[in-house]
This record gives C-alpha cells, structure tokens and sequence, in this order.
C-alpha cells in the first residue's frame, strides 16, 4: 500500500507542479517578489493537502510562539526534501540559502531568482562566503528571514552532519536572532528514497539563540540543540509509528558525536 501511494503522490504531485510553473510564467514579468512568494506557498498547500489525502502524511509545527518578529536567521536539521518545501508554509517571504546551480534550472531557477533567494557557489570558497552574507544582508534589511540548512545535506535519521562554517559567518554578520529547527521528516520521507510513509512530521521551533556569542560557543549550542530535539521527536514518532524506521540510540550512529544532555 505504502509503493501505491506514493506512485500515485507522484502521478499527482508532477503535473500539479508543472501545471503552475506554466501558469505562472507571465508573473515572472508582472508579479512582485512578495506576490510570487505566495504563489509559491499556494502551490505548497496543494502539495501539502496530496500528501495527506493520498499518502496519509500530515505535519504538526510547535514552538511558533519562538519565530521573532521581522528579520531572523532560521537555522534547521535536514533530512529530507520536505524540509525546503515546509518553510513557505512557515514564513510569509523567505530568502533561503541555495545552491548556485539551482538558478540554472529551467523554471525553478526563473522562480528562485525572482524571489529573491541567497545563491552560493561553493567552488568559490572564501569569496562565496562574503557573498552569501551580503545577500542575506540585502534579505534582512528587507525585513525577512533567512532560512539555512547548516549540515548543508541531507542526514538520514539518527546521523549528524558536519555544521559548517558559512552558518558561523551568518550569525555573526546580520546580528539578528538565530532559530535552530528541529524536525524527524526522515523518518516518513527518507533522502533519495521512493516510498514516502504515512503517519505526522513534527517540526519545533526551538527558543532563539540571541546575537553576540563567540564562534565556538555559539556553534556549539547550535549543534546541540538541534541534534537533541531531532533525537528526542525521532524516539517520539518511533513510539507513535512503529512502521517507520527506528533511530539507532542518541550518538551511536551519528557521524561524529553528539552531546545529547541538553534540556528542552
């Protein structure tokens, strides 16, 4: 039942999508970059009611009371393609922090420029960080927020990625809150996987880290509280969903330790 839902979420999910990309090319010239961003989240809540009708996958979101007012960082675990969806959903205009190439695509790379996303080229090293920070900068003062993901890809359940530094030269160069996000998507929609589960992603918004602390302090409190509440909601779905994959105990599989002993 799993493989036939998800089949049919796909038969659905593509000609939904290519259906607005055409639909939507004359606002590429007429459309404002905040206007094009709700079109962007209304072909999100399409996609989101498929995943509910047709693969019995809903989402629950706490926390929101910890999303800040105007501009913020939003610092989130990555674990699957649900989770670049989810946040038009969350955030009335966000700026995320991309992949260069992205912008190369044929329609998708239309949309992401005009609605004014963060690109870095990652060949670029040094330079490719100044950059992305005077994007995000020109995002901020604009009153938004701007989302990264700073493993950077896609971790199975139970792992931790490498934090890396690009998310260190963010906090300190727009001087706004940073909110790590926690989320157990993996576990119903794995990472270059078909099959995609039934049951309820959670994703918790977890209380600000404010601006001002040192880099190593700071990357360190980031990493722990992301990697102790993604824990925690994966043990909780585990609980609630026993068909969905189980999470290896905290640390056990994670790609290099991870300090679990945080109280949320």
């Amino acid at each position: 039942m799993t493989a036939v839902r998800s089949a049919l979420y796909q038969l659905l999910f593509l000609p939904w999508t290519l259906l607005l990309a055409l639909l939507y090319l004359p606002l590429l010239a007429l459309a404002s970059r905040r206007f094009m961003q709700r079109c962007a989240a209304f072909w999100l809540d399409g996609a989101l009611l498929l995943q509910r009708l047709v693969l019995g996958l809903a989402f629950s979101v706490r926390g929101r009371e910890n999303l800040p007012p105007g501009a913020a960082l939003v610092a989130a675990k990555h674990q699957s393609a649900w989770d670049t969806m989810i946040f038009h959903h969350l955030l009335a205009d966000p700026a995320f922090i991309l992949k260069k190439e992205l912008l190369s695509l044929p329609f998708i790379g239309w949309y992401l420029r005009k609605t004014g996303q963060v690109p870095i080229d990652r060949k670029a090293g040094v330079k490719a960080l100044k950059l992305m920070v005077e994007g995000a900068r020109r995002a901020v003062a604009e009153g938004r927020k701007v989302v990264i993901f700073p493993e950077g890809h896609r971790q199975p359940p139970g792992m931790a990625g490498e934090y890396h530094s690009g998310i260190a030269m963010l906090y300190a160069g727009l001087d706004v809150p940073l909110v790590p996000v926690a989320l157990n998507s993996g576990l119903f929609w794995p990472r270059n996987a078909f099959l995609r589960r039934a049951g309820t992603i959670t994703l918790e918004i977890l209380p600000p880290i404010p601006p001002g602390l040192d880099r190593k302090t700071f990357m360190a409190e980031l990493e722990r509280r992301i990697e102790a509440a993604t824990r925690a909601l994966e043990a909780e779905a585990c609980r609630r969903f026993p068909h969905v994959t189980g999470t290896p105990p905290a640390g056990t599989a994670a790609s290099h330790p991870v300090d679990n002993s945080v109280e949320r």
